[in-house]
């Protein structure tokens, strides 16, 4: 069997590593991050943030033409460090969280799909880990 490609993507936040894990984490929070653009939200978003437990976050075209749900089951989760899932469709995601002088660096690695070419994937991750890092320094900062 051939190996998946593997992606990464990463920002840096400026703030402290517990709100950053919390906007991460908090479905509350997912909500209001969790789209690669404007015309695309994350209406819910369930997270049962624990080895074996299920997350699934509902993403819809603002217009109501398209939607998916993105879910997975937690491998490990390893608090405010990091956190490994493997997707529904088998594909493995490892998110991790490191304190950097006043800044908390995310760092997420994923095997590429079949389905969209390499750069595009990355390019939609980083969209979202941009959107993150956007929404997280508005609300806490």
């Amino acid at each position: 069997m051939t190996p998946k490609t593997q992606i990464m993507v990463q920002t840096a936040v400026r703030l402290p590593l517990s709100t950053v894990w919390q906007s991460w984490t908090a479905p509350v929070h997912i909500t209001g991050w969790n789209a690669a653009s404007d015309d695309w939200h994350t209406p819910v978003a369930e997270n049962e943030l624990r080895a074996g437990g299920r997350f699934r976050y509902r993403m819809e075209a603002r217009d109501g033409s398209a939607g998916f749900d993105f879910c997975g089951t937690y491998d490990s989760v390893l608090i405010e460090k990091q956190i490994s899932c493997t997707l529904d469709d088998d594909r493995k995601v490892t998110v991790q969280f490191e304190l950097r002088g006043d800044s908390t660096v995310i760092t997420e690695t994923f095997e590429a799909e079949n389905l969209n070419s390499v750069e595009l994937q990355r390019t939609g991750w980083q969209a979202i880990l941009d959107n993150f890092k956007r929404y997280t320094e508005s609300v806490f900062g």
